[in-house]
């Protein structure tokens, strides 16, 4: 079949085309395309437009190119959150219809990092206790979670078993985040990450990175998420002004 039917880019109608393809379920999601020199027949361009076509849709995370193996179809994200709007991980799990657990990995109570006396204001004597989980949804592992809270403000007698740490804050310590500074970066594979998430070697993770505060505009939490990039997508609503 010839897309060659618009004047577009023919690059830009090899994708339409094959988002058109995956929509309609002609291929699945984790299905491998066919080799280029078949696909670039059966739509009636040059491997190198479908290259480019290819290319796009990578960037955009519809395909996965494995060297050597080939190209799949990545599966759509199935937790989506507008990265403006403060939820809890366990909130983001709950809201997709699924049922959220932590795998507890360890806790550890360290003096802190010069980094650490600056983001939380506190004393170089106080110690900082550092939380490190992996969250799952239906029991499979989605993000690699590492908390950082001040000794003073949650100790290390807190319920291992709750789930969110917003919950844990608010119970046991009073204190209510109330907004976040967020940073959002997305990165390759992981060298001690991504085998905890049970990541192909191909497949990014995105890392946000976020100070909470709480009612009176003091840092209370500071936590650095690894999301597996292929099961979340965030997006942002920006206005004019």
């Amino acid at each position: 079949m010839s897309i060659k039917s618009d004047s577009r880019h023919l690059y830009l109608q090899v994708i339409d085309y094959l988002k058109q393809d995956i929509e309609a379920g002609v291929y699945q999601e984790n299905e491998k395309f066919p080799s280029e020199f078949d696909l670039a027949k059966k739509l009636g361009v040059s491997r190198a437009t479908l290259r480019e076509a290819l290319r796009i849709l990578e960037e955009e995370n519809i395909i996965i190119r494995r060297h050597g193996v080939g190209t799949f179809v990545n599966p759509k994200p199935r937790f989506t959150s507008g990265i403006e709007q403060l939820k809890s991980v366990t909130s983001m799990i709950e809201e997709a219809g699924m049922k959220p657990g932590t795998i507890f990995l360890s806790l550890t109570a360290q003096e802190p990092t010069e980094e650490d006396i600056r983001r939380f204001s506190c004393s170089p004597n106080e110690r900082i206790m550092i939380i490190e989980r992996v969250r799952t949804a239906n029991g499979e592992p989605v993000i690699y979670c590492v908390d950082k809270i001040p000794e003073s403000i949650l100790s290390e007698n807190f319920d291992r078993n709750d789930e969110s740490l917003f919950d844990i804050l608010e119970r046991d310590a009073n204190r209510k985040i109330t907004y976040a500074v967020a940073e959002i970066e997305p990165i390759g594979y992981h060298e001690k990450v991504s085998p905890i998430l049970k990541c192909s070697p191909e497949a990014a993770l995105l890392v946000l990175k976020q100070m909470h505060l709480d009612d009176w505009d003091q840092p209370i939490l500071y936590s650095v998420n690894y999301f597996k990039a292929n099961m979340f997508s965030f997006h942002v609503l920006r206005k004019r002004v």
